[in-house]
């Protein structure tokens, strides 16, 4: 148990370090911005949920392993034992994906939202098969550290990333992009998928019959 989880550790606070710390410094020597726009909309919001949702899915990711380590006990019925082995390739594929979404980014790489910024419309790359890759990385990761540390505090991370994911992106960024971009940015939607390729895409209302 100790060992899963203190693997488990390692590689999340690897993931964290390069997806946050590494990324932010390449983005500043290449653009001049480190590209942290924090969290979005009035406090109660719901766009301001979704940010302190995410903060807290992150820091929970990070509790797991260290709950772990403490003697927090599996949760019961956690299935066979080569899932627990599946857990590391699933989490190293979601941090190679991470760093790759983060890549295809380029100088539009965000975290959070601000509504006067323009930033290019990314449409290739990952982001040519789904709308949202970083997340859905990001998610992959959390699901490989629930299958390393399958207790409480990892899969309560899991229910939070997945539903400030959700917030995120169906109350701040979307509505952004739509702002920002118009028809080129309905356009991208009809053709790919919001987190996995061809699920999601967005089919334009029909006009009603007279």
């Amino acid at each position: 148990m100790n060992g899963w989880a203190a693997t488990a550790l390692v590689l999340y606070l690897a993931w964290a370090g390069v997806a946050f710390g590494v990324r932010a410094v390449v983005q500043r020597r290449r653009t001049g911005d480190a590209g942290f726009r924090g969290i979005s909309g009035r406090p109660g919001s719901a766009a301001w949920w979704a940010g302190v949702v995410f903060v807290l899915a992150v820091l929970g990711g990070a509790a797991a392993p260290v709950a772990a380590l403490a003697g927090l006990p599996e949760l019961p019925g956690t299935g066979p034992g080569w899932l627990r082995w599946a857990g590391p390739a699933v989490a190293l594929g979601g941090m190679a994906a991470t760093l790759a979404a983060q890549g295809h980014m380029g100088a539009s790489w965000r975290v959070g939202v601000d509504a006067g910024e323009r930033t290019g419309l990314v449409t290739g790359g990952l982001f040519a098969h789904m709308r949202n890759p970083v997340f859905t990385a990001m998610t992959t990761m959390a699901v490989g550290l629930v299958l390393m540390v399958p207790n409480a505090v990892a899969a309560a991370a899991l229910v939070a990333l997945v539903t400030a994911v959700q917030l995120q992106v169906r109350v701040v960024e979307e509505p952004y992009l739509a702002a920002v971009h118009g028809a080129s940015y309905t356009a991208y939607t009809a053709r790919v998928g919001r987190y996995l390729p061809g699920i999601g895409r967005h089919r334009p209302a029909r006009p009603a019959r007279a």
